[in-house]
């Protein structure tokens, strides 16, 4: 068993739980997050508003589940990204679970 951990812009939140139920990961669990990018001195001083830090609307997701099942999702995912107009690809990481109750 390994630990998934998926992250989206809000846009693509509808897309990941398409790509989940392909790769027959059923049991999951999402929150809703805002992303951040540091952005250089230079946009922060063109900006109209340079003291307000105001982040991407996204969503992460989480599951415990199995290898076989992370591995086609992966497949999924890259083949998603590969088609993507714009720069806010799906990102994805799994985590070894060591022990568990």
């Amino acid at each position: 068993m390994k630990l998934l951990i998926v992250t989206v812009v809000e846009e693509y939140h509808d897309k990941v739980i398409k790509l989940f139920k392909q790769a027959e990961i059923e049991n999951y669990s999402e929150s809703d997050i805002d992303g951040y990018k540091n952005a250089s001195s230079t946009m922060i001083s063109t900006s109209w508003f340079p003291s307000d830090k105001s982040g991407t609307e996204s969503n992460l997701f989480f599951s415990f589940t199995q290898e076989e099942k992370i591995d086609h999702l992966f497949e999924l995912i890259a083949e998603f990204n590969q088609n993507l107009e714009t720069n806010n690809p799906i990102k994805a990481v799994v985590v070894p679970i060591e022990r568990s109750i």
